[in-house]
């Protein structure tokens, strides 16, 4: 293969070069985007824990569940553990923005979650500190927060009785081992919630969000699920009981296919950019024609000549196709922040970066290969005639 050749091509024309490699660039860093979103919106679901299951009420998750249900589901053959989730809505300083706060069973939630660690402070004082809270570590580093500082939350939808705000103390910061848990949350003792509507201190409606059960090994999770829907059959409210990966799809379906369009857009890009490099080594060949001739009069084979123009096809599209990938990784951090509240899964994993590379690998050949065919069949004499 006379590499030299390659090069030359490749710098005869480095304007179109440049553009024709950055257009891949592009595209496969957009694909790499597009698809790290898509993994995180379906990885949540494809990694949710097979034994935690989910109660909510069966008219919506916005209805609350009475508080004796709780001990009611506990003595459900298979049920381990049975938690608490409510949904606080609270604002900092007028930001709406504010990521999600819940109120839970501050002595099980730990325990239920393996798959989170404690990064800084100690999750026994939060245990201990009524008024504590424990954060999640994203959320921390995006707003400066630290163990020890005051968080003061103006309640929508449990406000203070006095008209003013919530008082919580970090004690504890979360990691987690997957990058599919969310660490964009705060997380405080329901008990302190319950005891100020009870004793008048707060405002809103007494009740559960949602219950979080924690399935004991050997027990069949369908037959739970099935158990605790018919105990509330009846009522007083009516529950429906769903897996961790239902749970979760649920939410992602409240952004209505956005994984079906993101695909569809990356599809459109990648389909646009194989016809611009199509076209541009399409030009390459035309222009060469004459040089071909010449070539192949000298006694280069056909397959030789073939080569040189696909060879310059993988390399210019191979090398944009790596950069892209590069980008992609480079920027990364920035979108995982970016995109935590709705995609806290977002990841330019290996399987992104090797449908990268195969993508760009593809295009390259596919590009060559045409162009390159049209090259290996023509004849000397006529190549020699061309005019080019």
């Amino acid at each position: 293969m006379p590499w030299h050749l390659v090069w030359r091509n490749l710098r005869a024309h480095w304007v179109r070069s440049l553009l024709t490699f950055g257009s891949v660039v592009l595209a496969v860093f957009l694909l790499c985007v597009l698809r790290g979103a898509v993994f995180g919106l379906t990885s949540a679901v494809q990694n949710a824990a097979i034994n935690r299951l989910w109660v909510q009420s069966a008219v919506s998750l916005y209805v609350d569940l009475p508080l004796a249900y709780q001990s009611k589901i506990a003595a459900v053959a298979g049920v381990a553990e049975v938690s608490r989730f409510q949904w606080f809505g609270g604002e900092f300083r007028d930001r709406s923005d504010f990521p999600a706060q819940f109120g839970i069973d501050a002595d099980k939630f730990l325990g239920t979650f393996p798959e989170l660690t404690i990064a800084a402070g100690s999750y026994e004082a939060f245990q201990r500190n009524r008024t504590g809270c424990v954060m999640g570590q994203d959320m921390a580093s995006e707003l400066g927060f630290k163990v020890g500082d005051k968080i003061p939350l103006v309640g929508k939808i449990f406000p203070r009785s006095d008209g003013g705000v919530w008082d919580f103390t970090i004690e504890a910061i979360y990691a987690s081992k997957v990058p599919t848990q969310d660490m964009r949350t705060l997380y405080f003792h329901y008990d302190y919630l319950q005891k100020s509507i009870e004793e008048g201190a707060a405002r809103g409606a007494e009740g559960v969000g949602v219950y979080l059960v924690s399935v004991a090994p050997g027990a069949e999770p369908t037959q739970i699920m099935a158990d605790v829907d018919a105990l509330f059959a009846n009522g007083p409210q009516r529950v429906q009981t769903t897996t961790e990966a239902e749970f979760n799809r649920m939410f992602v379906s409240m952004l209505g296919n956005v994984p079906g369009l993101l695909t569809v857009i990356g599809g459109a890009v990648l389909f646009a950019i194989a016809f611009a490099v199509l076209n541009t080594m399409l030009m390459a060949a035309r222009e060469r024609t004459r040089d071909v001739g010449i070539m192949k009069a000298l006694g280069f084979r056909s397959g030789t000549v073939m080569g040189v123009l696909l060879a310059e096809s993988l390399l210019l599209c191979g090398s944009a196709g790596l950069v892209g990938i590069g980008l992609a990784l480079f920027v990364e951090r920035e979108f995982q922040s970016f995109t935590a509240r709705m995609i806290p899964g977002y990841e330019v994993g290996l399987p992104v970066i090797a449908l990268g590379l195969g993508v760009a690998v593809g295009v390259g050949l596919l590009a060559g290969l045409l162009p390159g065919l049209q090259l290996r069949r023509l004849r000397p004499v006529v190549a020699l005639r061309a005019e080019v």
